[in-house]
């Protein structure tokens, strides 16, 4: 195998797929692989878009080639561009798959590149069953599971969800690789101060898009208890609403909060990322439903303690009480682990536990997996 295409969001789309898609085709580059991405042209009509911009600001990644070519909504580009990619062979072609609006588009393209008998298509899924559902799901998902040659899942419960489609398709596990294209860990008070947080305050991070199964009421609740009002510490909630931002504010107002959470709820940039995790002490994801996550990949990679529910695939990679914790997703659960955490002075038994735990998620491993399902087709044939 020697070229590999990529098809998913890349620059100049932002969010965690995005960076995830790019830092998969460097690592592939730098194993010697010819790699290029086609990315959108049309990600998402305007209509199914709930943030303020799909786009970043700033200059693309170097080094990478990264071409826009796919319209989701245009059956006559796809066509064209699954023909193209028919003529031109490539080795391996990977595609990101975690959303079912993106089946008929994915699975047609998919469907005319295996016609040129060489290519092999192997999806990366985030999610083969949504989070949130809608009508349409299981049809338009099985339309796209059976126009690929196989499969990488990041977690447990999205290898198992394969079998409710194709129980036959070559698969692989790996866990999300470390997210360590943001920056290096910065000392907490030049981060506060970056911020313009008070230096004598602890932080609690709530970070990424805020869609409602990610929890957050839980964790305002949680951070209404009374044990935890004693404390000198404040929750941070950075990252963009893609759901409505009123209940949240609601909650915050009633709880009588609005004086211990800091919204910073614009997109966050890439160049930021490592001041909120730097300046915080734990992270928390009190997600209500997941398979995995990339906030855990970058808690990961700044050495941060994490708080995470027992739900999804959360689990499998936050081990408890020696990098942070796993609860369940109830604010009572959620503020005993928080006191916990502060009472016991947890921070530095688990940031010295994390060094060695973050040896586990390489990218060489991600690459690895997808070598190891490409050989798995190979025999099917």
């Amino acid at each position: 195998m020697k070229t590999i295409k990529i098809i998913g969001p890349a620059y100049p789309y932002r969010g965690g797929l995005a960076s995830y898609n790019e830092r998969l085709a460097d690592e592939f580059q730098r194993q010697g692989y010819e790699v290029s991405i086609e990315t959108f042209t049309v990600q998402y009509p305007n209509l199914l878009f709930p943030g303020k911009s799909q786009y970043v600001d700033g200059p693309a990644p170097s080094k990478l080639s990264i071409q826009r070519t796919v319209n989701s909504v245009n059956p006559i580009n796809w066509l064209a561009v699954g023909k193209r990619i028919k003529r031109e062979k490539p080795d391996l072609l990977m595609v990101r798959y975690w959303l079912p609006f993106m089946g008929p588009c994915l699975g047609s393209i998919c469907r005319l590149v295996r016609q040129n008998k060489h290519t092999k298509v192997v999806c990366l899924a985030d999610n083969i069953i949504p989070h949130e559902k809608r009508p349409g799901d299981k049809q338009l998902t099985s339309y796209f599971m059976h126009s690929i040659d196989g499969m990488v899942a990041m977690s447990q419960s999205v290898l198992n969800d394969i079998d409710k489609f194709n129980p036959k398709l070559p698969r692989q596990l790996c866990p999300h690789p470390l997210f360590d294209n943001f920056g290096e860990r910065l000392d907490p008070l030049q981060a506060k101060k970056l911020l313009q947080l008070d230096p004598q305050t602890s932080y609690l991070l709530f970070f990424g898009f805020i869609r409602d199964y990610k929890g957050l009421d839980l964790l305002l609740k949680a951070f209404a208890d009374n044990r935890l009002k004693k404390l000198p510490v404040k929750l941070i909630v950075a990252g963009e609403f893609y759901t409505k931002p009123e209940p949240y504010l609601q909650l915050i107002e009633d709880l009588g909060l609005k004086d211990r959470v800091l919204l910073h709820t614009d997109f966050i940039p890439n160049e930021k990322v490592n001041q909120y995790f730097s300046a915080s002490d734990l992270v928390v994801q009190p997600y209500k439903s997941a398979t995995q996550s990339g906030v855990t990949q970058i808690g990961y990679h700044f050495e941060k303690s994490m708080l995470v529910t027992d739900v999804g695939g959360l689990s499998e990679i936050i081990p408890d009480q020696k990098i942070g914790y796993v609860v369940q997703p109830s604010p009572d659960a959620i503020a005993d682990a928080i006191v916990d955490f502060y009472s016991q002075n947890r921070q530095a038994e688990f940031e010295q536990n994390l060094i060695e735990e973050k040896k586990k998620f390489s990218w060489e491993h991600m690459v690895n997996a997808f070598l190891s399902v490409y050989k798995q087709t190979q025999q099917h044939d």
